[in-house]
């Protein structure tokens, strides 16, 4: 069977998150209760057989480290790969290097040493089950030097600076472009041998570039045998507090948490045993996802509490999400709202954002 590595490449993603990555990266942060970000691209590498994933990361990269651990949620905790999360190396005076093509020079032996042929990109603000067994099998029936991967749909906000892909009949693609009219969202996902992608990394360093995918592939499309895959499940990119906020409302919605996380494999993460949520004689519940350790004696509805989260009596969460081991006090009231952790909102205390523009508390706030 072909072999894959994974590069999950973090460095120059787009980050609009404001207040939600003071202290982190975005692709560790909680999503849908329980999960990060970064849990369903893992996952879906993990599914494909990949066994070798690295992460490249630059900043802010403690709270993924500690998610991550040896990566034994995910079955990579392997005397033979595994995951490896890579910071750009400072110290070599040789380097020349720059952008994300740091990651590439500095951390060869992870390409030399892998037993793959070839090797997936992919970042962690796409959220979906995607089958890239399905994507590796495609690129190699079809002779292509590079397989990407996109989606046709309705672009929103959060692809406004998206690459979109123009693609003939033949699924060849002509042209990376920011229209923002083209339907054609590329999804940050891409396949090609490891021989090619080492040459290619060689020859954009001796030219002075900086990043990968712009100038390694898009820069090379000429010359290069560039195949479009099309993904035709559900697609949620995440880059904002804005993006956050409406996908994560939208798990309430049961056809979409089923295709997110019934329909396919499962997501892995990160596990941490605590007791069943409890209900206190006052509480009121509706359409909301309340993770483990809860305690709820308030009002909630159209909401998303994370474990260990406590609402006292009389305090009400509306169409908000209310991450670990946040506290709200008597009588709080809390609309279109995202706490961070271990927030306490104290007695009587209102927060109101609006759908559109959610207000934001970072994390350890009193407010």
């Amino acid at each position: 069977m072909n072999k894959m590595l994974g590069i999950i490449n973090l460095d120059g993603e787009q980050d609009l998150f404001q207040e939600l990555t003071y202290f982190r990266c975005g692709a560790s942060l909680p999503y849908a209760g329980k999960y990060r970000l970064i849990d369903f691209v893992m996952s879906n590498m993990v599914h494909a057989g990949i066994t070798d994933i690295a992460v490249f990361v630059r900043k802010k990269y403690r709270s993924l480290m500690d998610h991550l651990g040896n990566g034994r949620e995910w079955d990579l905790d392997r005397k033979k790969g595994g995951v490896f999360i890579l910071p750009p190396d400072w110290n070599d005076p040789t380097d020349h290097s720059k952008g994300d093509l740091q990651h590439f020079h500095n951390n060869m032996d992870f390409f030399h040493r892998g037993r793959a042929d070839y090797v997936l990109f992919a970042d962690s603000q796409q959220i979906c089950q995607i089958d890239f067994r399905a994507v590796l099998d495609s690129h190699i029936a079809s002779g292509a030097d590079v397989t990407v991967v996109y989606k046709r749909m309705e672009p929103a906000e959060e692809h406004r600076t998206c690459y979109r892909l123009t693609v003939d009949d033949h699924g060849n693609v002509l042209e990376f472009t920011k229209d923002e009219f083209n339907p054609n969202i590329f999804m940050n996902m891409y396949v090609l041998r490891k021989d090619l992608l080492l040459e290619l990394v060689r020859r954009c360093i001796a030219h002075g570039a900086d990043n990968f995918l712009r100038d390694g592939i898009i820069g090379q499309l000429p010359s290069l045998k560039v195949k479009a895959w099309a993904f035709d499940g559900l697609l949620q990119t995440i880059n904002s507090v804005e993006s956050y906020y409406k996908h994560s409302i939208s798990l309430l919605q049961p056809e979409i948490h089923r295709e997110l996380f019934l329909a396919g494999n499962p997501i892995y993460t990160k596990v941490k045993d605590t007791a069943p949520a409890k209900y206190l004689d006052e509480a009121a519940v509706d359409n909301s996802l309340i993770a483990n350790g809860c305690v709820i004696a308030g009002h909630v509805e159209n909401s998303i509490l994370f474990r260990g989260v406590r609402v006292e009596e009389g305090a009400t969460v509306k169409n908000s999400i209310i991450m670990q081991r946040c506290t709200l006090g008597k009588g709080a009231y809390l609309e279109n709202v995202i706490l961070d952790k271990d927030v306490t909102v104290t007695d009587h205390q209102r927060l109101i954002g609006s759908p559109s523009r959610p207000y934001a508390i970072p994390k350890r706030k009193t407010i």
